[in-house]
């Protein structure tokens, strides 16, 4: 398999929080392919809530050769002790070229820094570019009982937004 040049990762900049929205978008028509044209249709996070990621230090891009961005991951803390991923989009014309895994790894060692033990996230079990890919990159499914209070809050959200009409995980990343 050929070596594939990692992209550049930064933070996000404020005149890219459309960019952002337009990478969302066109990430989520492959939800029309698996039978969840909700989520295909389902708007990207606003400017504000974007910029509100920027603006805590925690929305970053990976970018192309003439720095435009082609792909983002958001966190948050919602635990002490651990960051949780929010949101990771990839544009698909740069799909599956580890791009999405180089930016979980970008904010594996953030955390680190950080000193976080642990990544977070919530995602749908059956869709093959997501439990099954983060699985990949070293996360693993949450028991019900190792729910935290704050992976139980977005799940409320979740479930209250939708989401829950294809089934949910909740999956952890010791770093």
């Amino acid at each position: 398999m050929p070596i594939r040049p990692v992209r550049p990762i930064r933070p996000v900049r404020q005149d890219e929080l459309t960019a952002l929205q337009d990478i969302e978008r066109a990430a989520g028509l492959c939800f029309r392919e698996v039978g969840m044209p909700e989520i295909s249709d389902d708007e990207p996070p606003t400017t504000a809530e974007l910029a509100a990621h920027r603006d805590a230090g925690l929305a970053w891009t990976a970018v192309d050769a003439a720095d435009t961005p082609v792909a983002y991951l958001l966190a948050e803390r919602v635990e002490e002790g651990s960051l949780h991923v929010e949101q990771v989009s990839v544009h698909p014309d740069h799909a599956r070229r580890g791009i999405g895994r180089s930016l979980l790894e970008h904010l594996a060692r953030y955390a680190v820094g950080e000193g976080a033990a642990a990544l977070t996230l919530t995602t749908f079990a059956e869709v093959p570019w997501n439990a099954p890919s983060y699985a990949r990159c070293g996360f693993r499914l949450l028991e019900e009982h190792e729910l935290t209070p704050g992976l139980r809050r977005i799940r409320a959200r979740e479930a209250a937004h939708g989401l829950d009409r294809w089934p949910r995980v909740c999956m952890r990343r010791d770093l």
